[in-house]
């Protein structure tokens, strides 16, 4: 490794390319009738003078080794927050902007108190509503919010004054808060070496140069947007393009249109963006629309479908789109990001296991007669240490069995801040031979031929009757059951006797249920998903968009869902349940004439659902 940190990397970069390349950021200009996009460009040298400027003012402010917040919409000004951080020898923690709802501003104060953040960095715009809530909460004591848009008079400072810190491998970098999709936000600690293996574990596989050119749209908190998008083209010395979540969901084809426009060599998203363009992406839209000079189009941060990959290829193959450009990958913060990736230019490999075996811990190609399950490839890791190890034993095991993924070398993050107990449970495992240290990462998986496969985490897995299921496989029978379908949360629950039932939460479109009795359409999930799994006991509960709990970067919550479930927090349109946790489905309205039972549903109420369901 010749750099020893992440900050000569990037100055380096600087030297070589100047302004020739840059950060192009493209929104929406508001206030028009029609639909118009505004870019803003922001050059490496340009970026470079704003970082060295911030770090004058946060050196200033006696932050050298302190984690400081950063709280921005989507845009550039993020970029050169996140950078004067490096520059400075802060500790950054990237952070979703807190809206309104309670919860994110919950989160946003469990990450304060957490890291000890005496000051938050942000935009004009979002300064004051951030300052009020700092009052609210009673916070602006000790925890003070600077602008980095505006800077005032007394804190304007030369760049040239910049003195770069001593920082070496070790140098934490920043913080990055897990998404809590099944526990508590921790914050995952950086160090410049880990951006340095984990950026060149990145390069080798897309076999990345500064003619690169990414485009994108996932969230800078999320770690496939900071590493993938942000940090990655300043590891390379890029040309990166992006535009904010929120513009890509309303209009999904400005993804396509971006690649068009800036020919596009590498994207990179979770397997839903590509489900939400295949729905929302018009045939009309693609007038025009040529995305061939793509190389590298990764999945990855969610489970990955074989239908989303072939259902891309075939609807877009008209514009230019090959099956060679997937690269379906695996990676998690606790690994800065990257583990493992499809090789360049070979597409995805989907194989058919045996469902039966793959409960059992086995994976074996499926036969005619059996039911089969459809896998996607992760690939295979560039140079870290990947081992599947038996979560109980701790004896590493052979291809084609399932156990727990393990993970060793540079890119492994040094654990979680100011948790020892967490970062030893998680950071130090040793196989039954005293191998190690490794990684746990809690995800299931196998190795086939080489190869990387993942099945689910250990604790999503849904036991009934000794057999393991995953929920996501549950949810995904369950939105090919029915063309109304969105996105569904299956988790157990207790019956009150002892034995653990399944509960599928699943929102549904009103409008494409077509007329359908929703006591009916309940009942066509029920009968579909219990039929795919042999369940012999299931109940399903239909709602409206935006019911299953999410993390900030999408994911299902299932815990979470379960817990607003068990809290009656749910709001039902209709419910299928079994007997002995018996409930009459809903009618139209969502009322149901309750049965008194001891089981956990039978406490939760059914009441009238919110008229706005889709």
């Amino acid at each position: 490794m010749r750099h020893r940190d992440f900050v000569s990397l990037v100055r380096e970069n600087v030297q070589a390319h100047g302004d020739d390349r840059s950060f192009t950021f493209i929104s929406e200009e508001p206030a028009r009738a029609a639909r118009k996009y505004r870019e803003s460009v922001l050059g490496f040298a340009e970026l470079d003078r704003r970082a060295r400027g911030l770090a004058c003012r946060l050196e200033a402010r006696g932050l050298r080794d302190r984690a400081v917040l950063l709280l921005y919409p989507e845009g550039l000004e993020f970029v050169a927050a996140f950078l004067g951080c490096l520059y400075a020898r802060v500790v950054a923690v990237p952070a979703p902007l807190p809206d309104l709802d309670a919860e994110r501003f919950g989160r946003t104060r469990r990450i304060i108190e957490d890291a000890d953040i005496a000051l938050i960095l942000t935009d004009t715009a979002h300064r004051d509503v951030l300052g009020a809530w700092l009052v609210d909460v009673g916070l602006s004591g000790r925890v003070h919010c600077l602008d980095t848009d505006s800077p005032n008079d007394t804190e304007t400072v030369d760049p040239d004054a910049w003195t770069p810190p001593r920082l070496t491998a070790d140098t934490l970098a920043f913080l990055q808060y897990t998404s809590g999709s099944t526990s508590e936000p921790r914050g995952v600690m950086v160090t410049h070496g880990n951006l340095l293996c984990n950026g060149e574990e990145i390069k080798r596989r897309i076999d990345g140069t500064s003619e690169t050119v990414g485009v994108g749209w996932v969230p800078h908190h999320h770690d496939m947007g900071l590493v993938g998008q942000f940090v990655q083209p300043l590891y390379l010395g890029c040309r990166y393009v992006f535009t904010s979540p929120i513009t890509f969901v309303k209009r999904p084809v400005v993804w396509l249109e971006l690649i068009t426009r800036y020919r596009g060599t590498v994207t990179v998203a979770p397997n839903f963006g590509y489900e939400l363009a295949l729905r929302r992406v018009t045939d009309r839209q693609l007038d025009g629309l040529d995305v061939s000079s793509l190389r590298v189009v990764k999945n990855g941060a969610e489970p990955v479908r074989a239908a989303t990959l072939e259902r891309m290829s075939e609807r877009f193959a008209p514009i230019g789109f090959r099956p060679g450009m997937w690269m379906p990958c695996y990676g998690m913060a606790e690994t800065t990001l990257l583990i493992s990736a499809a090789p360049l230019g070979g597409g995805a490999v989907v194989r058919d296991f045996d469902a039966d075996a793959l409960t059992g811990g086995t994976a074996v190609p499926a036969s005619a007669e059996g039911a089969s399950r459809r896998l996607v490839s992760c690939g295979r890791p560039v140079t870290l240490d990947v081992r599947v190890v038996d979560p109980d034993t701790r004896a590493p095991l052979p291809d084609g069995r399932v156990g727990e993924i393990w993970v060793r070398g540079g890119s492994v993050a040094l654990g979680y801040w100011k948790n020892a107990g967490a970062s030893r449970e998680t950071f130090d495992g040793h196989t039954s031979a005293g191998e190690g240290p490794y990684l746990r990462t809690g995800d299931l998986g196998f190795r086939s031929g080489g190869d990387l496969y993942v099945t689910g985490r250990i604790k999503d897995l849904v036991i009934v009757n000794g057999r393991n299921i995953h929920a996501h496989d549950i949810e995904e029978a369950a939105g090919r059951a029915h063309p109304a379908a969105l996105l569904g949360a299956a988790f157990t629950v207790d019956d009150g006797v002892g034995r653990e039932h399944v509960v599928l939460v699943q929102e549904i479109s009103t409008r494409a249920a077509a007329g359908t009795p929703l006591d009916e359409l309940a009942a066509v999930f029920r009968t579909s998903v219990a039929r795919a799994f042999a369940l012999p006991a299931l109940s399903v509960v239909l709602c409206g968009r935006g019911t299953v709990r999410r993390t900030t970067s999408g994911k299902t919550r299932r815990h979470h869902t379960r817990e607003a479930f068990l809290r009656g927090e749910i709001v039902p349109l209709a419910a299928e349940v079994e007997d002995g946790l018996r409930r009459e489905p809903c009618d139209r309205t969502g009322r149901v004439a309750a049965r008194e039972t001891p089981s956990e549903i039978g406490k939760i109420p059914l009441t009238k659902p919110s008229q706005k369901h889709d």
